[in-house]
């Protein structure tokens, strides 16, 4: 097999609103997580006219229980209700990231490589938003997927949304 073509793309910033309200609230609500023994998987935050939807992923070591789950729900909603970080109506959801796990960070898509994954872009590269292959790993500020033969370095701050696909070997 000979060597891939290798594309790049370069980063977009769009959705600067959104990736702001969505540090803040990290900032916010993922020392409370870890205050409660849990690692801060991730936070997606989802705008939806006026009602929105916050979602706190957590794990550790064993996994994660409905309680446990709770928990970080009951400190984050206190945490929020004194902060009053978001001005709309939103859903607050806490939950395991689960088999088909989302990636946030360049550490989890690092320590994922070898594992198929679907990538969703915020704005199109070379036609297509969505990417579904072999996840290699990181270079610098970006995430490598193989799909087919080529190889594709797509910015982590250019991703939408990403997640492993499950194997049931």
């Amino acid at each position: 097999m000979g060597a891939s073509p290798i594309f790049y793309l370069h980063s977009m910033h769009e959705g600067v609103q959104v990736s702001s309200k969505l540090e803040q609230l990290q900032a916010l609500l993922a020392p409370v997580v870890e205050g409660l023994g849990y690692q801060c998987w991730g936070i997606e935050y989802v705008s939806q006219g006026k009602h929105s939807v916050l979602r706190i992923y957590i794990d550790k070591e064993g996994g994660i229980l409905v309680d446990d789950c709770e928990a970080v729900s009951r400190q984050a909603s206190a945490i929020l209700d004194v902060e009053d970080p978001i001005s709309s109506e939103y859903t607050l959801e806490v939950s395991s990231p689960g088999m088909d796990r989302p990636l946030f960070t360049l550490e989890q898509f690092a320590s994922h490589a070898g594992e198929q994954v679907k990538i969703k872009l915020r704005t199109p590269f070379e036609g297509r938003r969505n990417f579904q292959g072999l996840l290699r790993g990181v270079e610098d500020q970006d995430v490598v997927v193989q799909v087919d033969q080529h190889e594709f370095l797509l910015p982590i701050d250019s991703i939408d949304k990403a997640n492993i696909i499950p194997s049931f070997d």
